[in-house]
């Protein structure tokens, strides 16, 4: 058995509207061509704004990295502006669905390219059911503020508003709850949406990604009045211990907010429906990754400036840097809308990514038939969009939110570094393939990249790894049981 045989590269043609091709990857001819440049770009903005500014910032801010968050969010964005640019010359070489699972299968092997997909379901799955969790806290305080606004007293039922655990720093504690009601409900929305067709998803995504830029912007010029300089004192809060403040805080931070940048890598499992997939790919990739991090940065200076960074450690932390400002609670509403919109958006976006990878791998013969089967109508991967909703729905209802945080964040880098690693293993195995988009600096940006995101994995707790391991020993068993006696290179 050979474990590190590749698939074969060449060079994809460019393609117009509706017209099938084969992808260099031997890609699939039953998607639809739909998608434009402007698509992708909110696309990457619909993922990657959510979960980072309305959830993850308060998080990393209160336990790790205080203010110095900013610094966070930079150390993250910089690791995957490397990536970015890998991924970026991937894919518009290899306009395939599978992502960085095919990308690795191009460069490094069989075997490595399923624990690269493997990961991937870390990183879309548990990414579309934890922020399905920060969705179910900010719906329920938007309710709560509507019934407020009309006079009635009225909670939501706490059996019902969170999952029967907590977890953080690896000790699991009761909650006294149920399951997580709201968060099941819009995994399920969405899982319907995304049967439906791309085109759909996308227009949809476009409206929602209108709405929270539009929050954000008001955030930032309204909220930016009443920061308090001295909320940023200490910038960097003295060593507590561990990764708790200092220095290791501010690099746990990064490795916690990395989360937030994960949306952009999802652009890359549409290449296959992209119009013109060479020169809009990168213009995704990159320009969604740009925007995000500016208005990362921005929002995170903004909630650390009027509120002071150990109150931030809630499930909305946005809303609550607003609660003790009065006269700003039309904008704590309209955050609490924004939020809603964005976090939807960007459930939606990894529940449109994971399918299409396992739609990949299932064409490689590494998984069953059944995910790899295309609905007559909709032209969408429909029955691995099931699958896909209903895992997502049960995860979402019973884990917390910091364990399946921090399994994305593991899942994501280790996808991200062998991307980097790839680009430049290709450089020099197939130097001559055409390259519509090529990484600058390939000898510095690649190996560089993989060190950052190898370096910030370093930085997650002992238990993150053992269940990283775990997962891993799992996702192997499926593929010695499975995907090696099935694969189709087998067949030649």
């Amino acid at each position: 058995m050979d474990l590190f045989r590749t698939k074969p590269v060449a060079p994809a043609p460019h393609v117009d509207a509706g017209e099938p091709i084969e992808g260099s990857l031997e890609g699939e001819v039953t998607l639809k061509r739909v998608l434009t440049a402007r698509h992708l770009v909110l696309l990457g903005v619909g993922a990657i704004i959510g979960a980072g500014i309305f959830v993850m910032t308060g998080q990393a801010a209160a336990n790790h990295a205080g203010p110095a968050v900013i610094v966070s969010f930079l150390l993250a964005g910089t690791a995957c502006a490397f990536a970015g640019l890998c991924y970026a010359e991937f894919a518009a070489m290899i306009p395939v669905s599978g992502s960085a699972y095919s990308y690795t299968y191009a460069t490094l092997g069989e075997a490595v390219a399923w624990f690269v997909g493997w990961s991937l379901v870390l990183e879309y799955l548990f990414a579309a059911s934890a922020v399905a969790v920060g969705w179910s806290a900010y719906t329920i305080s938007l309710l709560e503020s509507i019934a407020q606004m009309l006079g009635a007293e009225w909670r939501f039922p706490d059996a019902l508003a969170s999952a029967p655990v907590t977890y953080a720093n690896g000790v699991f504690a009761p909650t006294g709850s149920i399951f997580n009601l709201p968060a099941v409900l819009i995994v399920c929305a969405v899982g319907m949406l995304c049967y439906i067709g791309i085109r759909q998803s996308a227009t949809v995504n476009a409206v929602i990604v209108a709405i929270k830029v539009t929050v954000i912007l008001a955030l930032i010029g309204f909220a930016s009045q009443y920061v308090d300089a001295a909320n940023w004192q200490p910038f960097i809060p003295e060593n507590e211990g561990g990764d708790r403040f200092g220095w290791p805080g501010v690099l746990r931070a990064a490795s916690i907010v990395f989360f937030a940048y994960i949306g952009f890598d999802a652009i890359s499992t549409a290449a296959q429906e992209a119009k013109n997939p060479q020169r809009d790919m990168p213009i995704g990739i990159l320009g969604s990754l740009v925007i995000c991090t500016i208005l990362y940065v921005i929002v995170a200076a903004v909630i650390t400036g009027i509120m002071p960074y150990d109150m931030l450690g809630t499930a909305k932390p946005v809303a609550t840097a607003l609660e003790p400002y009065p006269e700003l609670g039309w904008l704590k509403f309209a955050v609490e809308i924004g939020a809603v919109a964005g976090l939807t958006s960007v459930i939606l976006v990894m529940m449109m990514g994971q399918p299409r990878i396992f739609f990949a791998m299932s064409h490689d013969g590494l998984l069953p038939p059944f995910f790899g089967k295309v609905h007559p109508r909709f032209r969408t991967p429909h029955k691995a969009t099931i699958v896909v909703a209903v895992v997502a729905a049960f995860l979402a209802a019973f884990f917390p939110l910091g364990m399946l945080g921090d399994l994305v964040s593991m899942g994501t880098l280790l996808a991200f570094a062998t991307v980097c690693a790839g680009i430049f293993i290709l450089r020099r195995t197939r130097p001559d393939l055409p390259r519509s988009f090529r990484v600058p600096a390939v000898s510095f940006v690649s190996p560089l990249g993989v060190v950052c995101c190898l370096a910030l994995i370093g930085f997650m707790g002992w238990y993150n790894w053992a269940l990283l391991g775990a997962w891993t020993l799992i996702g192997f068993a499926i593929y010695f049981s499975y995907g090696a006696r099935h694969s189709a290179l087998n067949k030649t």
